[in-house]
C-alpha cells in the first residue's frame, strides 16, 4: 500500500510507535541528566554568575566571595531544581531523536526528494536550539538580572534569591530563546515544500518586525538598551530566515517543475502505450474476421 494511503488507524499506531522510541531514549538520557544536574548547578550558581561583578561592586560583603547565596525557600526546593534541570539536560540530549522520529512520521507524505533534504535540516535544528539557549543565558540572563538589582537596590529592597525561583526564572528566558532560533530551520522545512513563499516574508517584514520587537518587550527588562539588545539578533534572524527560505523555494520550484516533467512524460508514455494496445487489438480483430 502507499505510504501515504495508510488508513487513519495505522497513522495512529505509527505515531504511537514514534512516541515509545521518544519515551525510551528521553528515560536513557533522564540517567545522564542526573549525573549532570549536580555539576550544572554548581557551575550556574558560583562559577557562571554573569551579574557576579555587578553585585561586587555594590556590595561590600561580596568583595570577600566570589559565590551568590541562594537560598531554599522550602524542604523540596533543592531537589526540585535538581530534577527541573535533569529533565532539561535529557530533553536537550532527546531533542534530536524527537527532531528525527517527527521527520520519519511526516516523511511518508513527502516526495523522495524532500525525504532527503529535510532530513538534513535536523542537525541545524539542534545547533540553533543550543545557540538560542546560550544567547538567552549569556546576553539576555545577564541583562535582566542586573536590571533586576539595580531596581531593588533604589528602591531599597534587599534581594534574597531563592534557588527554586531563580533557576525557574532562567528556564523561562533561555527556553523560549532556543525555540526562536529555530526560526531558519522552520520557514526552510516550509519553503521546501512550498507551503511558504518568500516573497510573503519580504512583503510583511515590517509586521515580522513589530511582532519580533513585541516580543523582545515582553521578554527584556523595561528599558530601552535592552529591547535594542534583544531586538537586533531577532532582526537579523528574520533576515537570514529570508535568505534560507528564498534557497529553499528555489530548490521546491525546481523539484516540482520536474515532477511536472516526470508525470507528464509518464502520462505521454501511458497514452503511447494505450495507443499501440488499442492499435493490436484492432489488427487482431482484423486477422479473426479474415
Amino acid at each position: 500500500m502507499d505510504p501515504k494511503e495508510l488508513p487513519v488507524i495505522e497513522h495512529i499506531e505509527e505515531l504511537r510507535k514514534r512516541l515509545i522510541i521518544c519515551a525510551v531514549f528521553f528515560v536513557i538520557a533522564l540517567f545522564a541528566g542526573f549525573y549532570l544536574a549536580e555539576p550544572i548547578i554548581k557551575y550556574i550558581q558560583y562559577d557562571a554568575e554573569p551579574f557576579i561583578e555587578h553585585f561586587k561592586q555594590n556590595n561590600e560583603q561580596l568583595d570577600q566571595s566570589n559565590e551568590l547565596t541562594l537560598n531554599a525557600f522550602k524542604v523540596t526546593d533543592p531537589l526540585t531544581v535538581y530534577l527541573e534541570v535533569a529533565f532539561f539536560v535529557a530533553l536537550i540530549l532527546t531533542s534530536p531523536v524527537i527532531l528525527y522520529q517527527l521527520w520519519a512520521f511526516v516523511a511518508p507524505g513527502l516526495y523522495e526528494a524532500e525525504r532527503k533534504a529535510t532530513l538534513k535540516y535536523i542537525p541545524y535544528a539542534f545547533i540553533l536550539f543550543l545557540a538560542g539557549v546560550l544567547f538567552g543565558y549569556f546576553i539576555l540572563f545577564p541583562n535582566v538580572m542586573n536590571f533586576m538589582m539595580n531596581l531593588s537596590e533604589r528602591l531599597g529592597i534587599q534581594q534574597v534569591i531563592g534557588i527554586n525561583e531563580y533557576f525557574s526564572f532562567l528556564f523561562k528566558l533561555v527556553i523560549p530563546f532556543g525555540l526562536l532560533f529555530q526560526l531558519p530551520v522552520i520557514t526552510l522545512f516550509l519553503s521546501r515544500l512550498g507551503v511558504l513563499n518568500p516573497k510573503w516574508m519580504v512583503k510583511f517584514r515590517k509586521y515580522s518586525y513589530f511582532v519580533l520587537f513585541v516580543i523582545a518587550v515582553l521578554i527584556a527588562p523595561p528599558d530601552l538598551v535592552s529591547y535594542i539588545i534583544l531586538s537586533i539578533p531577532l532582526f537579523i534572524l528574520y533576515e537570514f530566515s529570508i535568505v534560507i527560505a528564498k534557497i529553499g523555494y528555489r530548490k521546491f520550484e525546481k523539484s516540482e517543475e520536474q515532477r511536472l516533467k516526470e508525470e507528464k512524460e509518464a502520462e505521454q508514455k501511458q497514452q503511447v502505450e494505450a495507443a499501440l494496445a488499442e492499435q493490436r487489438r484492432q489488427i487482431e480483430q482484423m486477422k479473426e474476421q479474415n
